[in-house]
């Protein structure tokens, strides 16, 4: 099973940042098409991962062939997450610090800190 990890480039981040990306009230984020299709694209193949780890299972596979699997659908989450952190960083935040909300920066930290 090929795993992409990495390699796909936020595009149109400049472009939205300027529409309503956080809006701190209704904690929305606009996402270009690209971008959204990227997103489903990424989190299809890591449930077809998971799909196909059940179905390992079922067939009492080896232990070691679905812990392979399971690290190569864990570098999957992680690269889509650093995928969605990057833009929010490039839009939201840099957006929200642009207008004085310093306050997003301890949500960075926070974010950051659910990383690890």
């Amino acid at each position: 099973m090929g795993i992409p990890v990495g390699g796909i480039k936020i595009t149109g981040w400049r472009k939205h940042m300027e529409e309503c990306c956080c809006n701190s009230e209704e904690r929305k984020t606009v996402r270009s098409e690209e971008d959204k299709k990227a997103i489903t694209s990424r989190l299809n193949r890591i449930i077809g991962q998971l799909q196909g780890v059940g179905r390992m299972v079922e067939e009492d596979r080896y232990c070691d062939d679905i812990l392979v699997q399971l690290s190569a659908a864990d570098k999957a989450v992680k690269s889509l997450a650093a995928f969605v952190l990057d833009n929010h960083v490039h839009t939201c935040l840099i957006r929200d610090i642009r207008e004085g909300k310093v306050e997003v920066v301890d949500e960075l930290v926070s974010l950051f800190k659910k990383f690890t």
